[in-house]
């Protein structure tokens, strides 16, 4: 592989729903990827088998194909460095737990997690770091026979360089140096054989040739082990970016308390793809066009000089906002189909209705739609006759104006078939009979959806056909002899 190829990874662990912090890792990796020209590829950290609720990572690769992050390389796709699931890796691991064994640069430990746990109380009570002792790296070889012959538990640890330095150099710090002094000698194996996050990740970055590696804020010190080990094996380090962390309004890491923590809610509160890809793309910087499609934001993004905060606050309105706006974006057709789902899962009716007819009737409240789950109270009318009471009428139409207005509705009723000919009748009748257009329209309207406001007369009665129209205008007419 040539030395210029940038190649970057997601490295999800099946365990629970994507959140916002996993589709923005993914996000700029993808986007990262894109604007090289490097190989974006998708790897399954799925060793901790009893909290896999994703086991075959379906649901994951179903996430991301949503929102438009298809990964060049990994599980199901293009696989030259095949296995991609942590799971199915194991032998990988055990040869380079092996090379560092033979190389003096790991070690047996036995301590069980009580001692250990005595150890770091007694560090803490004399105001020293709680950092493991190396009590087993001064075993003797009879001693380790020992506890092997007796079955003892043990652990591998690395054994760290701990008059040392290493360097990394970071796209939006520049170069950190960590001083291994200030380090525990870190366990790279459990007991039951199985392998850590740190030492798995970091031979599977190695062994996949990851150049660039770009996570949240919180995993430096997971860095700064995993650079020990590149110095170990005598690697080139990748280049890294630790990302600023999402955070609530008050300056708490999101959890699942927090509206949109995860992807799933997002989604079934009717965001789109498009506005959560921009507004994660886009947070903590500055851009004097907002609205971008990943197209646009590979090309906009700063990767030289990316944000250095170590956290950024998550706003739910300005999400709001882009997924307004994208909406608006939406073409008739798309609307319609993005839209079905909430609207079938409303109104058994909507099924019936083809997509076009749909997308019709979606243009007209297009304007009002945040997110696309708001085309049910919008279209509600549409599906459901509305529940009107006199005095709902009464709030907008006065007992003077009421006879006026019913006189007006009555005479104009039969061009109900030419919806525009009677919005434009019934508004020069109540101009002739000096009648305000406020009080007329707002019975109308309230009569047609059970609200005053919205779209206009004509649009109104286009949607709902001549016979539901002249029906619900016949039933307002009714309940306006009532106002008083």
């Amino acid at each position: 592989m040539s030395k210029n190829s940038i190649r970057v990874r997601f490295a999800p662990a099946p365990t629970g729903m994507m959140h916002l912090g996993n589709v923005r890792t993914a996000l700029l990796n993808y986007l990262f990827a894109k604007r090289k020209g490097g190989t974006f590829v998708l790897r399954i950290e799925d060793t901790d088998s009893e909290r896999n609720y994703d086991p075959e990572a379906k649901e994951i690769i179903h996430d991301l194909h949503w929102l438009g992050l298809d990964y060049d390389e990994g599980p199901y796709a293009k696989e030259p460095y095949k296995p991609y699931f942590q799971s199915q890796r194991t032998p990988i691991y055990q040869k380079y737990l092996n090379e560092l064994i033979e190389n003096n640069g790991a070690y047996r430990c036995f301590c069980s997690p009580e001692e250990l746990e005595k150890k770091r109380e007694r560090q803490i009570a004399l105001k020293q770091p709680p950092r493991y002792d190396r009590h087993c790296l001064n075993l003797s070889e009879q001693e380790i026979a020992k506890r092997l012959s007796n079955n003892t538990p043990f652990i591998w640890r690395v054994k760290l360089d701990h008059e040392g330095l290493v360097s990394i150099h970071d796209l939006a710090h520049g170069t950190i140096t960590f001083d291994f002094k200030n380090f525990s000698d870190f366990p790279i194996s459990r007991k039951d054989g199985s392998f850590t996050f740190i030492f798995a990740n970091f031979v599977d970055d190695m062994t996949m040739e990851i150049t660039h590696v770009f996570r949240g804020d919180d995993h430096l010190t997971n860095t700064a082990n995993q650079a020990g080990l590149y110095k170990l094996f005598g690697k080139e380090l990748p280049t890294f970016w630790h990302m600023p962390i999402l955070c609530n309004k008050e300056g708490k890491k999101l959890s699942k308390r927090d509206f949109g923590f995860s992807l799933r809610d997002l989604q079934k509160a009717g965001f789109t793809p498009e506005a959560i890809c921009n507004y994660l793309a886009i947070i903590g910087s500055s851009f004097e066009e907002e609205i971008m499609s990943l197209e646009e934001l590979t090309k906009k993004l700063n990767f030289d000089n990316p944000p250095s905060a170590g956290h950024i606050k998550y706003d739910v309105e300005k999400l709001q906002w882009l997924n307004h706006k994208w909406i608006d974006r939406y073409a008739p057709e798309q609307l319609a189909l993005a839209c079905r789902p909430f609207l079938e899962d409303a109104f058994a009716e909507a099924k019936n209705i083809p997509n076009e007819r749909l997308a019709d009737l979606l243009k007209v409240i297009k304007t009002d739609l945040v997110t696309l789950k708001d085309a049910v109270p919008a279209l509600y009318f549409y599906f459901e006759k509305p529940t009107v009471t006199a005095d709902d009428i009464a709030n907008y139409v006065n007992d003077e104006q009421a006879p006026i207005l019913a006189s007006i509705i009555s005479e104009h009723l039969d061009l109900i078939n030419n919806p525009e000919q009677f919005a434009a009748s019934v508004k020069k009748s109540a101009q002739e009979k000096n009648l305000p257009l406020k009080p007329l329209f707002s019975f109308i309207r309230l009569a047609l959806t059970g609200k005053a406001t919205g779209p206009s007369i004509h649009d109104l009665a286009s949607m709902l056909g001549q016979v539901k129209t002249k029906e619900r205008l016949e039933d307002g007419l009714e309940l306006l002899g009532r106002v008083r």
